[in-house]
């Protein structure tokens, strides 16, 4: 009996503790600052958003010439600098592109949470789609990002999602790396991304890496198949979560570019 009480009791407060530091474990904000925009490009703007409770966020910006703007959510690491890459091949080929941190994130105030993010990603929509010759907005989802812009898909249909590494939902993933710990009631964050998929009203392509071990491609399958048409699934072999070819690889670039020029075009 008392060794029953005191495992009961470890437990409870192993849970607890995870309960109370679980956001540690899911968002990795890099603390900024982050450079200039106009040091990743030529003509590259710096942006301050304001989301609707008050929380200023930096942002970049880089008009283009033609297609729908990309506006791209990031994952839960770094800041907006770890994607000025795959911004420079998206905007070199003539796409507006926006580049935003998250509060908590690249020096940004306030604290990160899925309803937090949710907000940012529509003040940044907000900002690009009121920008002089945008038209139409493509969202462009990395990861945890992905369960972002779907949600802000959800709201606000794009001319084109493009989600890469998505995941159906968070306690999906947990499950994968804590099979132990009871995610599914633990979660304050939860991105059901599964349950919101089939309310997207615009094209889908979906992107994974078949070594991805963070986010296992048959939970970027799974969503995938959830989604409605039209859709398009791409994998690329031998890529992992955070390898160059997920990242701003010449594959992905070329799909992507090739994906959100379709949607553009006239008549669709």
């Amino acid at each position: 009996m008392r060794l029953a009480v005191i495992v009961t009791l470890v437990a409870s407060g192993l849970f607890a503790g995870l309960w109370s530091q679980q956001r540690r474990l899911i968002y990795f904000p890099s603390p900024g600052p982050v450079p200039s925009a106009a040091a990743v490009l030529p003509g590259g703007r710096d942006v301050v958003l304001e989301t609707a409770d008050g929380i200023r966020l930096g942002a970049w910006y880089f008009p283009g010439s033609r297609g729908p703007a990309v506006l791209v959510c990031n994952g839960n690491a770094g800041d907006r600098s770890m994607r000025a890459e795959l911004a420079v091949a998206l905007n070199r080929a003539g796409l507006p592109v926006m580049l935003f941190d998250y509060r908590g994130y690249g020096g940004n105030p306030g604290r990160p949470t899925e309803e937090g993010l949710a907000a940012d990603a529509r003040a940044a929509r907000a900002w690009l789609a009121a920008q002089p010759g945008v038209e139409r907005v493509a969202y462009f989802g990395e990861s945890l990002g992905a369960a972002v812009a779907v949600g802000l898909a959800v709201e606000h249909p794009p001319a084109a999602l493009v989600l890469r590494s998505p995941f159906t939902s968070l306690a999906d993933v947990a499950a994968v790396h804590y099979p132990f710990l009871p995610a599914r009631r633990l979660l304050l964050d939860r991105y059901p991304s599964i349950d919101r998929i089939g309310s997207v009203h615009a094209p889908v392509l979906v992107i994974a890496g078949d070594r991805d071990d963070i986010v296992p491609p048959r939970l970027s399958r799974r969503l995938y198949e959830a989604a409605a048409e039209p859709k398009r699934w791409l994998l690329i072999p031998g890529a992992g979560h955070n390898d160059p070819e997920l990242l701003d690889g010449r594959h992905l670039v070329d799909a992507v570019l090739r994906f959100v020029g379709e949607a553009g075009a006239p008549g669709q």
